[in-house]
């Protein structure tokens, strides 16, 4: 090999050669750019000035949610007074013994007539998610759907229809009862309040099987638009043998429901007492009566 050939392969020109830099090439003399933009740089085009944080008072007051109330307590629980009057919780856990609660709970699981009623939301018709059955000298409309009168009372529900009226002071002629399957079995927010139950009804509930919570909310004052964000909320844990009476006007300013869990609950029975009364003639059933206050 030649001498030149020699110099030419020691100095790599048979070697790959390096890519070009990208970029403008500045001369030695100079110092060189900054290879990574300012972010404010990134983009194309004309590129706007940063603008600076302007603080905007809210428009609405910000409020804080309510914590949500436990009433486990025995006794008579005054949860709200307001225009309508004094809305009260009456709690009475053990108001059967746990053999009495037993027999009666397996006794009416397997004896009362239980069907699953459809109701009807927005013209759309669905299965209630609880298993219902009627007792009482006349119908009972709700969700636009009745329950039939039926006056063939259990004569279990007899006995425990006179045992609810001396603990609650109040006398009832009907009766509502509903099975909950398990945890997924519910019902929804809503007011005893239809006309057939007269003004301030007095409720009586006996809860059988399972613990499930009963939970109440407060209706929205008028400026809310039904907005129930910042209402009161109260919890009632509704154990095996236990008796809730609502009364005053829990019915006119508060809601409740049982609502749905998931895990594993077995079944419940509750029973609601109730005091029917006919309602006017050429009034639609299941509709709300409007009064006008008298004028002093």
């Amino acid at each position: 090999m030649s001498d030149k050939r020699q110099r030419a392969r020691v100095q790599g020109s048979w070697a790959k050669q390096l890519p070009k830099p990208f970029g403008p090439r500045v001369p030695n003399n100079q110092p060189p750019t900054n290879v990574n933009p300012e972010p404010s740089s990134w983009g194309c085009g004309p590129q706007k000035s940063p603008k600076t944080f302007e603080f905007q008072q809210p428009t609405k007051q910000v409020r804080d949610v309510p914590s949500v109330k436990v009433i486990e307590q025995a006794g008579t629980h005054k949860i709200s007074h307001g225009p309508t009057g004094v809305s009260r919780l009456r709690l009475l856990p053990g108001f059967l013994s746990p053999e009495e609660a037993d027999w009666m709970f397996s006794k009416l699981l397997e004896e009362l007539p239980w069907s699953q009623k459809t109701n009807y939301r927005q013209g759309d018709a669905y299965e209630e998610p609880r298993l219902t059955c009627w007792f009482g000298e006349l119908p009972y409309t709700y969700a636009r759907s009745t329950l039939a009168a039926n006056t063939q009372w259990h004569p279990l529900l007899l006995t425990l229809r006179e045992a609810v009226a001396q603990a609650s002071g109040c006398s009832f002629n009907s009766l509502m009862c509903n099975l909950y399957r398990d945890g997924h079995d519910s019902i929804g927010w809503h007011s005893d309040d239809e006309p057939a139950l007269g003004d301030k009804p007095t409720i009586g509930s006996v809860s059988l099987g399972d613990t499930r919570v009963f939970g109440l909310r407060k209706q929205p004052p008028p400026d809310e638009n039904g907005d129930y964000t910042y209402v009161e909320q109260i919890r009632v844990p509704l154990s095996h043998g236990t008796l809730l009476v609502m009364d005053g006007a829990t019915q006119d300013d508060w809601q409740h429901q049982v609502a749905k869990e998931y895990h594993d609950r077995g079944p419940r029975i509750n029973l609601t007492f109730r005091t029917m009364v006919p309602e006017p003639e050429g009034h639609r059933p299941g509709t709300k009566l409007r009064f006008t206050p008298k004028q002093p």
